[in-house]
């Protein structure tokens, strides 16, 4: 044990941020996808901006095995199948970036995507039934390369995401169970990235979500039971006081 201690020298303060966190993961993979983007940008204050996105990545991971288990029979895999090609664009554009700009861009930049996430995510829900986004191929491939981009630099291409099926017109069961697969996909295909072009990969993660991931189960069952049981309007609020706070935080 002392040897992984070693390997992953945290402080008291970082291990508890990174066990509420994997809780945290857990239940907004099964629950409220919104929960993510208030601990992604803390991450990036504590951890630095290039290392925290390989952190999280691991956690995000084992979050979305959760959320295919839970919901893998509700999944339309022609809305996925027909976005992966702009996201995977999009991808390639998110490590061309982040391998050129120096952290304390790459945290302005991930503060940046937060709030523009944060604001999308506010719009969407204040139009409510009148929010409309057109269903076609531009929406496709803008969403897709939106994501892709957004998923590399910052793990923030949840309210992206979330507007595409939005788009689609998708009932809960069947936004839960595509969502879950295609950030599983999205996230395993950020792995080889991740560590071929940007080096940010390494034994210490490993060991990381592998001390952690009892607590991203314990999140995720918990979210699972959640999802029927809480005000999410409540919740959202609370969500976008603490992005806000945080990325603002991040940015100056």
């Amino acid at each position: 044990m002392s040897n992984f201690m070693d390997i992953v020298p945290y402080s008291t303060h970082e291990w508890l941020i990174l066990a509420i966190s994997a809780v945290v993961v857990g239940l907004s993979k099964t629950s409220i996808h919104g929960l993510l983007t208030p601990i992604i940008v803390i991450f990036a204050i504590v951890f630095g901006g290039r290392e925290s996105t390989s952190i999280i990545l691991f956690f995000l991971i084992a979050g979305d095995i959760f959320a295919v288990f839970f919901y893998k029979r509700n999944v339309i895999w022609a809305d996925i199948v027909s976005l992966m090609p702009p996201t995977f664009i999009g991808l390639a554009i998110g490590v061309a970036v982040g391998g050129i700009i120096n952290d304390r861009v790459f945290k302005t930049l991930l503060a940046i995507i937060a709030i523009s996430s944060l604001l999308l995510l506010v719009y969407s829900e204040k139009k409510g039934e009148n929010f409309v986004v057109p269903q076609n191929r531009k929406t496709t491939w803008i969403s897709g390369v939106l994501s892709g981009v957004a998923s590399m630099i910052g793990n923030s291409a949840g309210p992206i995401f979330a507007v595409y099926l939005l788009s689609l017109g998708l009932k809960k069961g069947r936004y839960m169970g595509t969502a879950a697969w295609f950030f599983l996909i999205v996230n395993l295909s950020k792995v080889p990235l991740q560590y071929f072009f940007w080096d940010n990969v390494s034994l210490k993660n490993f060991i990381l979500i592998g001390m952690l991931f009892p607590l991203v189960m314990a999140g995720a069952f918990v979210g699972r039971w959640l999802i029927q049981r809480i005000d999410e309007k409540l919740f959202r609020k609370i969500i976008v006081a603490m992005t806000a706070i945080t990325a603002v935080r991040l940015l100056f």
